[in-house]
């Protein structure tokens, strides 16, 4: 099936490792003109060592930020869209509220949580979708995840910060419809990423068990009895960003392997 990517212009924030990158190598492969973004110059340097393995790094736009400040997320813009051209689609995946056990939080660690995850994600959008708009064109989708619907003890801040980019998914896809901008999300369940391991360390220390046990219970949850892989997560995320999904904004589609089975 042809996407209608090929030649578009696609910014990804936390694509320098786990589903951010497995988007690049999707969209590469699609033809578009990608710009990838991390706090991390190491790990974008790791990155371009992935994408060349791939045989894709080649044009791929590299650019260091932190995107808890808001100036920033309007550097690398202005940075990536210097190189490449106006955006077209951008996807969120940067940012990861670090895993809490209850008694541990304190007001400065819900705050971390929104920073970490809310505001990357908010930053990143409102220094791309005004320009989006102006041109009548363009796609954001947010990887935020389904801890934002299921309330987990050791989860909480984040978890709420996901709820809260649900929230500000479906109002923007609603405020920015008329002008040509869509506004989607993806919401994964456990994948198999090097992020998974610090959330089964923190759900396992709440259970009194071994993280590998937390790994079995967590994947003895789900449906399809194994945990999604990052490609896999970033096929639908190049669907919703795609002309295929042209008339799909404002949604929040599940991924987690039917683990939590409820209506939305």
């Amino acid at each position: 099936m042809d996407l209608g990517l090929n030649g578009k212009v696609v910014l990804i924030t936390g694509g320098s490792k786990g589903i951010g990158l497995a988007c690049a190598k999707g969209f590469l492969a699609e033809g578009a003109r990608v710009a990838i973004a991390s706090r991390s110059k190491v790990n974008l340097v790791a990155a371009d060592r992935a994408l060349k393995a791939a045989g894709q790094s080649g044009d791929v736009v590299k650019v260091a930020a932190d995107l808890i400040d808001p100036a920033n997320a309007r550097r690398m813009v202005t940075e990536v869209e210097q190189a490449l051209g106006p955006i077209d689609v951008l996807v969120n995946s940067a940012g990861a509220a670090k895993r809490t056990p209850p008694e541990d939080l304190t007001p400065e660690a819900w705050r971390a949580a929104m920073d970490a995850k809310y505001f990357t994600y908010v930053h990143a959008i409102d220094a791309v979708i005004k320009g989006m708009a102006a041109r009548r064109r363009g796609a954001i989708v947010n990887v935020i995840g389904s801890g934002g619907k299921v309330a987990s003890p050791t989860h909480l801040p984040g978890g709420s910060a996901n709820a809260a980019l649900m929230l500000a998914t479906a109002g923007l896809a609603n405020a920015y419809g008329a002008s040509g901008v869509r506004v989607n999300a993806v919401n994964p369940g456990a994948t198999l990423t090097d992020r998974l391991k610090q959330g089964m360390e923190a759900d396992a220390k709440a259970a009194g068990i071994t993280a590998d046990e937390a790994l079995k219970r967590a994947t003895a949850r789900v449906a399809l009895g194994r945990l999604a892989e990052p490609d896999e997560i970033a096929a639908v995320v190049l669907f919703l960003a795609s002309e295929r999904a042209s008339y799909v904004t404002g949604a929040v589609v599940a991924m987690d392997g039917a683990a939590t089975p409820t209506v939305v």
